[in-house]
């Protein structure tokens, strides 16, 4: 059901802050009051967050939605777009990034569809700001996110970038048909129980300035390791790859991006797992990708990473040249 209480501290007013994170950029508290705290939660609101680069100056505008175990620290992300003509927000669901709160389970949902409440908000949000036409972007488990909350708000919505889309999952078809059954019944018994897996931390050392990379961001908002995989959420997202598979009619035309190659080596190599995706199977999402809709572009970036916005910069200027493309084409 499409809410229609777009609300920030408590209030039909609008309050925009200063964002604690990002000089120049502003943040408004979206209120969710049909979400309530998991089991072991500390009995407080659970919100979620919307980011703005500035003061609208532009009649278009991108909506990004961020990763799994991530937050918008982007910035040079949004500074392209608003070369492009775009003004920029970024929505940070609960439990993630500048929403999350102490005590809350990191990144734990039961229902992908729950979203909504924080979706609609922000959507409603951007277009009181002036916007009518309006692209979602989303990378990797946003891209699950918002794939599916798009085909909910057909003529809604001016265009969708996805970056390196969590449309399937890794792994063999066998396993997913011995898992599957599996996590269905945990999920609905025990949702908040942990999967213990293996973290190489390799891509942290691929991204972050303090390694081999050239990012700077909060690892704990963005924390190594990953947050805890637990069993209600793979549940969720397992069906939401479900849904992906049985196929979408999305309305509007859809650009995904994806790195030319998987790298899932245990090892470090700078030179291999700085050029490849080290998280998803390209192969998987490729295939998905054609899945979404009746109008795709699937792009495949040489050298790109998982996020390919963080690649190495000659590989960035690839996806920005692309994304331009794509936009000139489709959105103006």
């Amino acid at each position: 059901m499409r809410t229609n209480a777009a609300q920030c501290d408590g209030s039909r007013a609008v309050s925009w802050q200063a964002d604690r994170l990002l000089d120049g950029y502003q943040t408004c508290t979206l209120q969710l009051p049909l979400a309530v705290p998991a089991d072991g939660e500390p009995d407080a609101p659970v919100t979620a967050t919307l980011v703005r680069r500035n003061v609208p100056t532009h009649d278009r505008a991108v909506l990004y939605l961020h990763g799994w175990n991530d937050y918008f620290f982007q910035t040079h992300l949004a500074d392209f777009l608003d070369q492009q003509g775009f003004d920029f927000y970024a929505v940070e669901l609960r439990r993630y990034g500048r929403s999350l709160r102490p005590g809350q389970l990191q990144g734990f949902i039961t229902d992908l569809d729950e979203y909504t409440q924080e979706l609609d908000q922000a959507l409603e949000l951007i277009q009181a700001d002036g916007h009518d036409l309006v692209t979602l972007m989303g990378h990797s488990t946003g891209g699950l996110i918002g794939s599916l909350w798009t085909e909910q708000r057909r003529g809604e919505l001016n265009g969708v970038i996805l970056n390196s889309p969590w449309l399937d999952l890794q792994g063999s078809m066998l396993l997913r048909a011995v898992t599957g059954p599996i996590i269905e019944t945990l999920g609905s018994s025990y949702p908040t129980s942990v999967i213990p897996l293996p973290d190489s931390s390799l891509y942290r050392r691929s991204t972050h300035a303090d390694a081999d990379g050239e990012w700077h961001y909060e690892k704990g908002l963005k924390s190594s390791p990953d947050f805890a995989i637990r069993v209600g959420w793979l549940r969720a997202i397992l069906q939401g790859h479900d849904q992906i598979a049985k196929g979408l009619s999305i309305d509007t035309p859809v650009l995904t991006m994806i790195s030319a190659r998987s790298d899932f080596r245990r090892i470090w190599d700078a030179e291999a797992l700085m050029s490849a995706d080290t998280v998803l199977d390209v192969e998987k999402l490729g295939k998905a990708a054609v899945k979404l809709g009746s109008h795709i572009t699937l792009v495949r970036i040489d050298g790109g990473m998982h996020d390919l916005v963080l690649s190495r910069r000659a590989v960035r200027r690839v996806v920005f040249d692309e994304m331009a493309r794509w936009m000139d084409a489709y959105l103006r």
